[in-house]
């Protein structure tokens, strides 16, 4: 009867033990946490410069050409590239100076210590056989979930959905073309992805050449998503920590090309 009851207690002083390291293991992950953040700048076009982790990765450098002519590329440095496609207004990697890693395939990588996931989606839409594939790029960065969509124009998958449902921030380009999604199909994208904040990509401002540039301007969208808490940043960057992000309610925050 004793040895039954020293067993009892000792496998409850276990799971005590265990429920206690569990919890001191959440809070401290929670506290750090609070203290992670990632900053989004927008560089033009698809292109923006996310820094968190210690490490700055670039997403989509351009040549400036078309509806990026107004665009100029800024003396950044990054660790990381990644590449949605070659098409000179995502895959300009020749203008990137340093020495980064670029990444320009669909599947799991591994870099500084974070998982970037690369989708393969269709670059227009009849399939891909226009201007093939864009690849969409996964990740987290200073714990927020990020999804940049590149220049997709494809209605997403089941498949797709799978892989890419919830992110925290979904950057999504909304300015239509023979390339990219046109308004009314980023909000179908956006409907069916679900993220908590959206950042607008890919539209027509000031910087593109009105005679070669089909792209339509972010209000567009905007009008399309009034039951979303919409903000112009009024800067080319934000930075959001984890606590930024609403349970409530969803954001779009557009930010400025400077």
């Amino acid at each position: 009867m004793k040895r039954r009851q020293l067993i009892r207690y000792a496998g409850a002083s276990l799971t005590t033990a265990i429920a206690t390291t569990l919890i001191s293991s959440r809070q401290s992950y929670q506290a750090q946490d609070t203290s992670e953040s990632v900053t989004i700048q927008y560089l033009g076009h698809t292109c923006f410069l996310f820094t968190g982790n210690g490490l700055k990765v670039l997403v989509n450098p351009y040549a400036s050409a078309g509806c990026t002519a107004g665009y100029s590329l800024p003396n950044v440095e990054p660790d990381l590239v990644l590449v949605s496609s070659f098409l000179l207004d995502e895959g300009a990697v020749e203008k990137i100076k340093g020495n980064p890693k670029v990444i320009t395939q669909a599947g799991d990588h591994q870099f500084g210590g974070i998982k970037f996931q690369g989708v393969a989606i269709s670059h227009d839409r009849e399939g891909g056989k226009r201007f093939g594939n864009n690849i969409a790029w996964r990740w987290n960065q200073g714990g927020i979930d990020i999804l940049h969509l590149g220049g997709a124009a494809a209605p997403i998958t089941t498949e797709e959905k799978i892989l890419l449902s919830g992110p925290d921030v979904l950057l999504i380009p909304v300015g239509g073309g023979v390339k990219a999604y046109n308004p009314q199909e980023a909000k179908q994208a956006v409907d069916t992805l679900k993220p908590i904040m959206v950042i607008p990509t890919q539209y027509r401002t000031a910087a593109a050449k009105e005679d070669s540039c089909d792209l339509v301007s972010v209000d567009e969208f905007l009008a399309l998503v009034q039951g979303r808490e919409i903000k112009q940043v009024g800067s080319d960057r934000i930075s959001i920590k984890p606590t930024d992000l609403p349970t409530d309610r969803k954001l779009v925050r557009v930010l400025n090309y400077s």
